[in-house]
């Protein structure tokens, strides 16, 4: 059993957990990784989500306004050892009830198409593959996601 807790960038245990993400991303990105990480900046995240399970940080995901409609799911990690066990799924919702509460009816996200984890995670949790926005139009090697939370709920 996990128990989810709301913070922001500032938290150790998410600043952490993010480092661990980012050397990850760096071995499965290899070259493109430096242009993914200059969209992955921490400092401006005011709403992020820590896992814990028996009071040991096991995860974490953020969520950033992207527009007055949609919030933009960023930095979802799960430590290797815990994954498999639909903790990913937990902090997604957590995520998602959060922009809820915040009043953003729309969720969206990017990820790479070297990340088929993530990929059939979003699937799985009712988002709907949508054509690369921002910084990612064109960018052949990203997917990105959205789901209406409304209809979702």
């Amino acid at each position: 059993m996990i128990h989810l807790m709301r913070t922001n960038s500032q938290d150790p245990h998410f600043i952490n957990l993010v480092n661990l993400l980012d050397s990850e991303l760096a071995i499965r990105d290899g070259d493109e990784h430096s242009f993914y990480n200059q969209f992955n900046s921490i400092s401006q995240i005011k709403y992020a989500i820590v896992a814990y399970e028996n009071n040991k940080p096991i995860g974490c995901g953020a969520i950033k306004e992207f527009s007055k409609e949609a919030m933009e799911v960023k930095r979802m990690f799960v430590l290797p050892d815990k994954r498999g066990k639909g903790y990913a799924a937990v902090i997604l919702r957590g995520l998602e009830e959060w922009a809820l509460a915040l009043g953003y009816p729309k969720s969206i996200l990017e990820t790479g198409k070297k990340q088929p984890e993530a990929i059939k995670l979003y699937l799985k949790n009712g988002y709907e593959q949508i054509p690369n926005y921002g910084q990612y139009s064109g960018v052949e090697n990203s997917k990105c996601f959205m789901k209406d939370l409304i209809k979702q709920t």
